[in-house]
């Protein structure tokens, strides 16, 4: 676990900027032989890559983190770093197309160090990383981020259901750990604006 520190500026007043902010990768075909197909950037039948409706998603993330016009919605930040899991062969690239129009818009490059599995590694990363971090990643691991955090209030769902691509997480310092919090993104026909819950423990 990370114990988020809290630095101070001279005159006593709090100086911690970061929020760590988490998303699933973008819509993906739902069967590995049927439509909807993923596609690369050039329109390709890609299994690994997006379908028509992640792209979608990708570009309208755009507006949602860095509008052309307007502010963000008030309990979200620009970016100022982005994550996406590694890939490799016959890995998903879906994570990094997710978010490269973003990363386009702001000028930045997507951090590709860290792949599924590689959790511990990335959270010790990110959670002493100032201002706001952005990592888009599988939702089977997502909860294992959270974890990795440490003391969040309150604390996030043990899973991220497999038919969800429409919510964001953040985590923001508090003096003892993280304020956790889910924003519906409501980019998308279909997106609900209800959270992420727990699923009920099996009788």
């Amino acid at each position: 676990m990370t114990s988020p520190i809290h630095p101070s500026s001279g005159n006593g007043q709090p100086t911690d900027t970061r929020m760590i902010i988490l998303i699933r990768h973008a819509e993906k075909p739902l069967h590995p032989s049927g439509s909807p197909h993923g596609v690369d950037p050039e329109g390709e039948v890609d299994p690994h890559s997006l379908t028509v409706s992640g792209w979608i998603r990708a570009g309208a993330l755009v507006e949602l983190f860095a509008p052309s016009r307007g502010d963000l919605p008030g309990e979200l930040r620009r970016p100022d770093t982005i994550y996406a899991s590694a890939y490799a062969g016959g890995h998903s690239k879906r994570s990094a197309q997710t978010v490269g129009p973003l990363a386009a818009r702001l000028g930045l490059q997507v951090i590709k160090r860290y792949a599924a599995g590689d959790e511990s590694h990335l959270t010790r990363e990110i959670s002493t990383r100032p201002g706001t971090t952005l990592v888009a990643w599988h939702h089977e691991a997502l909860h294992k981020i959270a974890e990795h955090l440490g003391q969040a209030t309150p604390t996030p769902p043990q899973h991220w259901p497999h038919d969800r691509f429409d919510m964001i997480w953040t985590f923001t310092p508090e003096p003892n750990g993280w304020r956790f919090t889910q924003i519906p993104q409501l980019l998308l026909p279909g997106d609900l604006p209800y959270p992420i819950e727990e699923l009920a423990s099996p009788r």
